[in-house]
Order: C-alpha cells, then sequence, then structure tokens
C-alpha cells in the first residue's frame, strides 16, 4: 500500500470545511472544532506585513527564512526557553506543522519507529508514515500527565514526539515526566520531538523545554510557531530549532519544496516577537474564563473530561461512536467538535472541544449540546 493511501485527511480540517461550507449557505452553525484563535492578529503585526510588501520585500527569502528573523528566534530562545541555539540551529517554515513534517523526513528511515502518546494531535502519525516510519502508540496513565514510554522503547525506536501544552488533552506535562523522556532518550540515543506551539496558553503548571535539559540539546527538535499566540494562523509562520545537522537536512527538503516561507510574513513575525505583548494576558484570560465556563456545563450535563492546564481545547467523554456523534450533532444542532478517533487508538467515544470563540457562541453551543444530549 501507499504511504499516501495509508493516511487520512485532517479530521479538523474536514469538520471545519463542513461548517464554514454549511454557513456558506446561511446555517447557524457554532464551529468548536477548529484549533484557531478567534481573537484579531495584533495590529502591530499585521502592519508590519503590509509595510514589509510595500517595500517590496516580496522576492525570495533565504531558504531557512531571513536572517533577522532566525537570531530573533534564537535570541528568543535563549532568554525564554533556556535553549542555548544559534542562528544556524533555527529554521523558519510555511507553519508549524510543515516543521513537524520536514524534520520527520530529514530524520526518518524506512522502519524506525516513532513514539506518540494516545491521544495526540491529528498529523503526528500522518507525518511519521508520509515520513517512511512507524507510529508505536503509548497509552497515557488515568491522569493524562504520565505515560508508560519505557515499555514501548525498543532497538528500532528513533523518536518521541511530546506536546505540551498537548492538543486535544490540554495537559501541562509536569518536569518529573519530561525528566524520564530526557533519560529515556540519553540512555537510548533517541530524538525528541517537543512541540511547544501553545507554550503561552497556560492557566496552571508551567512549561518547560525538553532541549533546556542536561544532554538534550543535540537530541531535540522543539517545534513552534506564530498561530497560536499571536493569532497568525493564516500567515503560516512557524519555526524549528535543532541540531545543525538536521537543520540543514530540513534546509534541503524546504528548497526543493516551498523554496522559502512568504518574505513579507517574516517581517510580521519579527514585529510579532519584537513588538508589544500585552495583549497575550487578556488573551489568556478570556480563555481561562471560557474554559472554567466549559467545565462547570459539562460537569451539569454528567459528562467525564480531561481537565485542560493549557491551550484551549476540552477532551471530552461522550460514550458512543465520536464520528457518528459529531456528524449527528452538526445535522441535527448546527454544532461542529471533532471526534476523538481522530487522535488516536483508544478514545473512540470521545470528542474534542475547541473553546476558540466567543463566550456567546460558547453559551450557544452548550445549550444545543445539552438537547442533544437529552434527545
Amino acid at each position: 500500500m501507499r504511504r499516501v493511501d495509508r493516511i487520512k485527511p485532517s479530521a479538523t480540517m474536514k469538520i471545519s470545511s463542513i461548517a464554514k461550507e454549511l454557513k456558506r449557505r446561511g446555517e447557524d452553525v457554532i464551529d468548536l472544532g477548529v484549533g484557531e484563535p478567534d481573537f484579531p492578529t495584533p495590529k502591530h503585526i499585521v502592519e508590519a506585513a503590509c509595510k514589509a510588501a510595500m517595500e517590496g520585500k516580496t522576492k525570495y527569502a533565504p531558504t531557512k527564512g531571513i536572517p533577522e528573523l532566525l537570531e530573533a528566534i534564537a535570541e528568543k530562545l535563549r532568554e525564554e526557553n533556556g535553549i542555548n541555539v544559534e542562528a544556524k540551529n533555527v529554521i523558519v517554515t510555511p507553519g508549524a506543522k510543515y516543521a513537524i513534517y520536514e524534520a520527520m523526513m530529514a530524520t526518518l528511515e524506512e522502519g524506525d519507529e516513532v513514539i506518540l502518546l494516545d491521544p495526540a494531535w491529528v498529523s503526528y502519525e500522518p507525518c511519521v508514515i508520509l515520513s517512511g516510519g512507524k507510529p508505536v502508540w503509548v497509552e497515557h496513565g488515568e491522569n493524562f500527565e504520565d505515560a508508560p514510554i519505557e515499555d514501548y522503547v525498543t532497538s528500532k525506536t528513533k523518536m518521541i514526539v511530546i506536546n505540551s501544552p498537548n492538543n486535544p488533552l490540554g495537559v501541562v506535562y509536569p518536569k518529573e515526566f519530561l525528566k524520564k523522556v530526557r533519560d529515556l532518550a540519553v540512555d537510548h540515543d533517541i530524538l525528541v520531538m517537543s512541540d511547544e506551539i501553545y507554550e503561552k496558553i497556560i492557566f496552571e503548571g508551567e512549561h518547560v523545554s525538553l532541549a533546556s535539559f542536561d544532554d538534550m540539546l543535540e537530541r531535540t527538535i522543539t517545534i513552534n510557531g506564530f498561530s497560536k499566540t499571536y493569532s497568525m494562523t493564516g500567515f503560516r509562520l512557524g519555526y524549528a530549532a535543532a541540531p545543525e545537522w538536521i537543520v540543514k537536512g530540513m534546509e534541503k527538503i524546504q528548497s526543493h519544496s516551498v523554496s522559502s516561507p512568504t518574505t513579507f510574513v517574516q517581517y510580521a513575525g519579527l514585529a510579532a516577537l519584537k513588538g508589544d505583548h500585552s495583549f497575550l494576558k487578556e488573551m489568556v484570560e478570556e480563555f481561562r474564563r471560557r474554559k472554567e465556563f466549559l467545565e462547570k456545563s459539562l460537569r451539569e450535563m454528567d459528562l467525564e473530561f480531561a481537565p485542560p492546564k493549557g491551550a484551549f481545547y476540552m477532551f471530552v467523554k461522550v460514550g458512543m461512536d465520536s464520528e457518528k456523534f459529531c456528524e449527528e450533532l452538526l445535522e441535527k444542532k448546527k454544532v461542529a467538535v471533532t471526534p476523538g478517533s481522530a487522535f488516536g487508538r483508544k478514545f473512540t467515544d470521545w470528542i474534542r472541544i475547541s473553546y476558540a470563540t466567543s463566550m456567546e457562541n460558547l453559551k450557544r453551543a452548550v445549550e444545543r449540546i445539552g438537547d442533544f444530549l437529552r434527545g
């Protein structure tokens, strides 16, 4: 079977496309499916992109990214994350998703095993498969803050993928678990991909970058981007920081695929890193308010869920086939959520709710979900 035949389209993108089409037809659809902050992109970031375009920065950029942005990212990682990297260790990509794909393509060989925690973001497994690797699913422990990864490490294990804060669980992994991952990686000479795209959206706990641990700089691929923190999803701007040999491999792939990220968009990224960050506190507090409302509402409906400590998702057990639940909820009540079956192996009766929408929409959606559950 061809690699591409072994993967499915992104479930989140599929649900979002259906919801948007229904809206286009005039249906009153509430979309809780897509992971996209509903806040506007800060004005100074938009203005930086427009200014760069008007100044003629519309030609090819260096494959890795413009030097100013590479330096700014390296500085950010050193000062905020404790990751001792230089610009040579950074590559800018058209979205963090492409950074993940590119990094796997640059490091995995046919048959290499990649450990994924169940549940995990929908695109990790397809990226592993397209890169020739073999996904190995490890079930989380009862509190979702640990997983017996050590029981699944073999001589073929090439990479462990960690996403903290986690999509879809909202888990912020404790330092003790991350230290276990570090020990396994060092003892067995394994690469770790640390997806930190939600690092700024935390309600409880502390974000810790795996590459900041002793002996992890040379075996960690740190993934991040601008979509979630700065509400820049449509700008498609991400980055990876990794050992130089991995970055050089990613650069080769980028040179033969997308050439480089959009030039004037990179100046928006530079403005994001260098500009005012005061809006972040307000954004996180609004997400917290929505989270608390949703937690209260789900308890009143007697629904089990994973208590989120970061990101903007609620992973909820609905007690029936998740794909059927999502299809019927969208058809009957015009609320779009994502089936849990898209995120792994075990959670076929769970759904993911994104609360990256207004409180008004969230309240209306909760009423409709309650009506749906009551039949």
